[in-house]
């Protein structure tokens, strides 16, 4: 048999010699620490309560909860146990979800307390067996039920081409559509940026964005994971306390509002950012205006980054200075092992060094991840 290829096998590979240490610590409220080891434990719960119910091979998990660690932990268990993970953005209302579940054939769904009623009806209307709650106060029956599960499991046997996630897209040109992406797919990406962006040893993670996308769940949770590094967790991004704790991290990444709402802080200063590597923005172009001041306050250069549902990052603009400018309006060049091409309207490739309005204003329109 080939090597397990599962995603989770190596992201717990990664894991520190130390257990022990605090892997998650959250930032607003009270502050929580979840170890290592916790996560380990609680994952393998959640992945042997999965397991438990005899799913059928591929189900898809469905979930649309509230932000939490724990709402983390079911993504890494639903890896775990070899199923299917399916994010579902929180401000989907009820039509919306009657057509993702309908579209998707969830075998679980997993939602918030406060919503159980709604949800609960159109996921048994369309056939889903199981339908469990995640609140983010770390109760609900799903972490209820998985607490009479073993806090032992062995991660289930994937290869690079087995299905890991599938995320909708925004669906501008029609009906959203699943992209569905691979152990592979994800493991590739997050080794490629782990290199490209300099993570290393110490560094800690501001993590205040979403964690039903791309950006949230899979670059910002993927890289500190891979890298053995804590994340310091905001449930919701507030710009006063997050300038806070930045002196305790070295990595931050947002979308372009998280930046605007940031400079409008008096507290963003150099200082604050003195001990900060590197800040990322993505998920929407980013105003020049905005990289100016940034840059201009902190004395940080952002780092602009594009990518898609259907593949994940695929562009980045340098992290290291020998490898060429981080340019405001631009973001950047492909990523290792990426390729990309750019034809005008009538299909013919862009000559070398020029790119035609009509691409430029496509360009600018693109809503990356």
């Amino acid at each position: 048999m080939t090597a397990n290829q599962n995603l989770f096998v190596a992201i717990r590979d990664a894991f520190p010699t130390n257990l022990d240490s605090v892997a998650i610590e959250t930032a607003d409220g009270d502050a929580l620490f979840y170890t290592w080891r916790d996560i380990d434990r609680a994952t393998a719960r959640i992945a042997n309560l999965l397991e438990w119910l005899q799913l059928p091979a591929g189900a898809r998990v469905a979930v649309q909860t509230e932000k939490s660690v724990e709402a983390l932990l079911l993504y890494l268990a639903v890896l775990r146990a070899g199923y299917v993970y399916l994010p579902l953005n929180t401000a989907y209302q009820s039509s919306e979800i009657e057509y993702f579940i309908g579209n998707a054939e969830p075998s679980v769904v997993v939602c918030s307390g406060k919503n159980f009623g709604w949800v609960s009806k159109i996921a048994f209307k369309a056939g889903t067996r199981h339908v469990f709650t995640l609140n983010e106060d770390r109760t609900g029956s799903l972490l209820e039920r998985a607490a009479h599960h073993s806090d032992e499991h062995q991660a289930v046997h994937r290869a690079v081409g087995d299905l890991a996630a599938i995320l909708y897209t925004s669906g501008t040109t029609g009906r959203s559509k699943g992209a569905m992406l691979t152990h592979g797919n994800l493991l590739s990406n997050a080794l490629t940026l782990k290199s490209y962006w300099g993570w290393r040893e110490g560094d800690v993670l501001i993590h205040a964005l979403p964690i039903f996308h791309v950006h949230g769940l899979f670059v910002a949770s993927h890289g500190a994971l891979l890298n053995g590094s804590k994340m310091l967790w905001f449930g919701k991004f507030a710009p006063r306390a997050v300038i806070a704790r930045l002196n305790e991290a070295t990595v931050f990444m947002g979308v372009p509002t998280l930046y605007m709402r940031l400079l409008g802080e008096a507290t963003l200063t150099r200082e604050a950012c003195e001990g900060m590597r590197l800040f990322i923005s993505g998920s929407a172009p980013l105003l020049i205006e905005t990289f100016n001041e940034f840059r201009e306050r902190t004395r940080h250069t952002i780092l602009e980054r594009y990518g898609m549902s259907e593949t994940v990052m695929l562009t980045s603009n340098p992290y290291n200075v020998m490898d060429g400018e981080r340019r405001g309006g631009s973001v950047g060049f492909p990523l290792p092992g990426v390729g990309v091409r750019l034809r005008d309207d009538q299909g013919q490739l862009a000559p070398k060094g020029e790119m035609a309005d009509e691409v430029r204003s496509i360009l600018k329109n693109l809503q990356p991840n």
